[in-house]
């Protein structure tokens, strides 16, 4: 009986083993189809080559978008402006004056003013740096750089 069990045993791993076999053929058949050792091996080479100048190209557009951040914190990216009547009547014309403000976003720039009278214009420029600057703000300029702190 012992030997008839191991028999029965042998003959199942002999089985199981020949269609793990025929498996793997198949896979083998499919992987290589039409192929042979070399051309296979010139098919891996070209893509490493793919992969090695598509990294090439990653670090390269990676280099040129941190560029661009650099660049871009020192662009305009904020303006505001901010209408007034610099005579506090009620005549008419209304908020013909105007203060507008632009900075980078470390908050340098200049803010611009305009003060409208019936007799002319005048327009004055303050540069800031860090949304601050040497000469003094009037209430509406100070009023434009907070604003334009918050955007």
């Amino acid at each position: 009986m012992n030997t008839l069990v191991i028999l029965f045993i042998f003959i199942a791993l002999s089985v199981i083993l020949i269609g793990w076999i025929i498996r793997l053929e198949i896979k083998m058949s499919r992987l290589l189809a039409g192929k042979n050792g070399k051309s296979l091996e010139d098919s891996i080479v070209a893509l490493i080559e793919k992969v090695q100048t598509l990294d090439k190209d990653n670090q390269i557009a990676h280099g040129n978008i941190e560029n661009l951040r650099a660049r871009m914190k020192k662009c305009l990216q904020r303006v505001e402006t901010v209408r007034f009547n610099p005579f506090k009547g009620t005549g008419s014309g209304g908020n013909q004056s105007f203060v507008t403000a632009f900075s980078d976003e470390e908050g340098k720039g200049v803010v611009l003013s305009g003060l409208y009278a019936r007799d002319g214009v005048s327009v004055y420029a303050k540069p800031i740096a860090n949304f601050a600057s040497e000469y003094q703000f009037s209430d509406e300029e100070k009023e434009t750089v907070a604003k334009l702190q918050l955007k």
